[in-house]
């Protein structure tokens, strides 16, 4: 098989598994690295020239990749937004649990009668 073809199906995999998103989203991260390492090895041993064939495996390739640093954008978003929520609430339970935590201690003086 050439290296091609071999990174062809190593992006369509991944392209699959970014549509179909599991509810297990640890698991799916784990696949998609493990996807990418294998896709960048395969991209390191292409050489030229190419038949028709890769060439439109290529072309291809590009075309879902597009779909694919999209997919992983979405999912890096996805997962800031529930990080700043997890530290909104970290942050709301403190404030619950202990709410004189926060009251700054500035411009306090103590009036001394003699």
């Amino acid at each position: 098989m050439s290296a091609v073809k071999a990174c062809f199906d190593v992006t369509d995999k991944l392209f699959q598994l970014l549509h179909r998103q599991s509810a297990d989203r640890d698991q799916t991260i784990t696949a998609i690295e493990a996807l990418l390492e294998q896709r960048e090895t395969l991209l390191a041993n292409m050489k030229a020239p190419f038949t028709e064939e890769e060439q439109q495996l290529g072309r291809e390739i590009i075309k879902r990749n597009a779909v694919i640093d999209m997919e992983l954008k979405k999912l890096k978003a996805t997962i800031q937004k529930d990080m700043q929520s997890l530290t909104k609430k970290k942050d709301s339970v403190d404030k619950y649990v202990n709410p004189y935590a926060s009251i700054q201690m500035d411009g306090v003086f103590y009036d001394r009668k003699n």
